[in-house]
């Protein structure tokens, strides 16, 4: 496994990753920017990614040929723009296989040297096939099977920071601000949901300093970095989201609905718009809202059972092998 960044020559990819953090902690409108410049699909001439890409073609050769690898997959969209180029220009023999981890496909991902595309859902691979013309199937996201564990997360019992405490008979909300504790008014929101008779586990990464904030409201668990996702999705009713990424589809694995909610501009507001407009998780437009979904989704009844069924549908058994498959093999592409 090869980070692309980690590949870069000179710290470029340190930097790179030191402003992507910096803009989307502090100046989020900047980054919506930038994405709507970069990423956003349309047509006419408009940078892309390729000139970094090929900054990291000396090392990133050096570790195919070490690895005697028959197929490459990439996973981040800078990366499949390299593939792309190497394919292209035939200096990479083997096929790249490109994994699309976006519900909303950008132009980013998108290279015609790449063999095909694999994408989490049927509405993303029409998109590829769209703009590209070439193979693109839907083969689900990629979770731990430990995810499946079948818990319904109405009968809850979260971190046992507040499990113990008045109102922990409460349904449990998981609130997901990522690995860096991105948001906007996390304590607010988780404010407002310890008033409105829920009981907010706020997931702050590794930022301490969110964490400490977070703790000192009454009745809001904030249990800092986690180790056991699967199983504190187990005892929560719905998760509130901002991205439409990894955490959003491991909630889905787990048979726990999704509310997205102040998404961060960019990729996470196109993410969580795809996924409302798939039913796979409802979007609030406001605090009202929030409550509202919250309320419908997290007590057993008809409309939270359609949204689990539909996020487990997401999810195909054979994803692994579609994943080995050489471009051509299998279901149709078309």
């Amino acid at each position: 496994m090869f980070d692309v960044l980690e590949l870069l020559p000179r710290g470029h990819g340190a930097g790179l990753r030191g402003c992507y953090e910096t803009c989307v902690r502090r100046a989020p409108w900047a980054y919506g920017a930038l994405y709507h410049l970069l990423f956003r699909p349309g047509r006419g001439r408009r940078p892309n990614g390729a000139p970094l890409a090929r900054l990291a073609v000396g090392a990133f050769m050096t570790s195919v040929r070490r690895s005697r690898c028959d197929l490459v997959v990439p996973v981040f969209h800078l990366a499949a723009q390299l593939t792309g180029e190497l394919r292209a220009t035939g200096v990479l023999r083997v096929p790249s296989t490109v994994m699309i981890v976006d519900f909303a496909v950008h132009r980013q991902w998108l290279h015609p040297g790449n063999d095909r595309h694999l994408c989490v859902s049927d509405d993303a691979a029409r998109q590829v096939r769209r703009w590209l013309g070439g193979p693109a199937e839907a083969v689900g996201p990629v979770v731990d099977p430990r995810f499946f564990g079948g818990g319904t997360g109405t009968g809850v019992r979260a971190p046992r920071d507040r499990a113990e405490r008045p109102g922990a008979g409460r349904p449990a909300v998981l609130v997901s601000a990522g690995a860096w504790g991105v948001g906007s008014d996390l304590s607010a929101t988780a404010g407002l949901l310890v008033e409105r008779g829920f009981r907010p586990v706020v997931l702050s990464g590794r930022n301490e300093r969110l964490r400490r904030a977070l703790a000192g409201i009454p009745g809001v668990a904030a249990p800092g970095w986690v180790t056991d996702m699967p199983r504190l999705l187990r005892g929560c009713a719905a998760m509130v989201d901002n991205a439409a990424g990894q955490t959003a589809v491991q909630a889905l694995a787990a048979g726990v609905p999704v509310v997205a909610y102040r998404p961060l501009p960019g990729h996470g507001e196109q993410g969580v718009r795809r996924m409302a407009a798939l039913g796979l998780c409802d979007l609030a437009a406001d605090a009202t809202g929030l409550v509202d979904s919250l309320d419908r989704l997290t007590g057993p009844g008809p409309q939270r059972d359609r949204r689990v069924a539909a996020g487990r549908a997401l999810f195909r058994d054979d994803l692994l092998t579609r994943v080995l498959a050489r471009p051509g093999q299998g279901p149709s592409s078309s």
